[in-house]
């Protein structure tokens, strides 16, 4: 009882240290600065702009910060959007180093952006065979079949988080090798202000990883709702 307890506490933490610290970090340096030119949203376009990729777009985001390759668009939540904050320049630019990404052909991105996209089909399938299990059982009277039904939808959802898990590369890419170098040379943020800078490029990094502690969550409530 006393390892299982551990096991279980070992998984909780897992799953919610990386979202706390994340959150914790962005609200950390959150507070409006007057002495920022900008906006967050304005200093996404700025940095577009000078990099000649001017067909990409920003907007505004309920959704997440993030970079769509489909549409070629930086979005930003309001408050990365509209903020005059460290986060929210911070933030801006790791978006803005997945646009450089995506301008130069690289990769990892490419073939995350694949993965993605099959991960929300198995995502909708997983939660389908996860869902009929219990229905399944009761129409064919065979008790064993749930079991074969439960480890398929484990094995679905253990599928996005090791999604999530193999996106880690691509995000401190954007952080330390696209952004840092673009924030360092024109100079964007102070020597005083970039301690913290790394740590929200480094939160902005992790983001992945805070998702694929969700998706951990979710594996383990299905598990106590579905378990015999």
């Amino acid at each position: 009882m006393a390892f299982g307890l551990i096991i279980i506490l070992a998984l909780l933490g897992t799953a919610m240290l990386p979202q706390l610290w994340v959150k914790r970090v962005l609200q950390e340096n959150a507070h409006e600065r007057a002495d920022f030119p900008g906006t967050g949203g304005e200093f996404a376009r700025h940095l577009l702009d000078e990099m000649k990729l001017h067909a990409v777009k920003v907007e505004e985001t309920r959704d997440g910060d993030h970079y769509d390759p489909a549409t070629k668009t930086v979005r930003l939540l309001p408050q990365h959007m509209n903020g005059r904050s460290l986060a929210a320049v911070v933030v801006a630019s790791h978006e803005v180093g997945h646009a450089m990404q995506d301008a130069t052909g690289y990769g990892p991105l490419a073939a995350r952006t694949r993965l993605a996209k099959r991960a929300h089909n198995i995502e909708r399938i997983g939660s389908i065979v996860l869902l009929t299990s219990p229905i399944v059982m009761a129409l064919v009277k065979a008790p064993a079949l749930i079991f074969v039904q439960i480890g398929a939808g484990m094995l679905i959802m253990a599928s996005i988080i090791l999604m999530h898990l193999t996106t880690l590369p691509v995000e401190y890419d954007a952080s330390f090798r696209r952004a840092l170098p673009v924030l360092k040379a024109g100079r964007y943020v102070s020597p005083d202000d970039m301690v913290a800078a790394r740590r929200i490029l480094k939160a902005a990094a992790l983001t992945y990883v805070a998702a694929a502690g969700m998706s951990l969550l979710d594996v383990m409530r299905w598990i106590r709702v579905l378990r015999p």
